[in-house]
């Protein structure tokens, strides 16, 4: 994706890039939720830092 969520995420979890990336383009598709939960991880990987 386009804003580091995933690498950022995986970072922390300590998952895979592509898992993640997975499991949002699903939660996408079929929940609705992909891409809120994406823009919201966004905000706080901001103000993390």
């Amino acid at each position: 994706m386009i804003l580091g969520v995933c690498g950022w995420l995986s970072s922390k979890l300590g998952w895979s890039v592509q898992a993640l990336r997975i499991a949002f383009v699903i939660a996408a598709l079929f929940f609705g939720t992909g891409v809120g939960l994406y823009l919201i991880l966004w905000i706080v990987k901001m103000f993390s830092k």
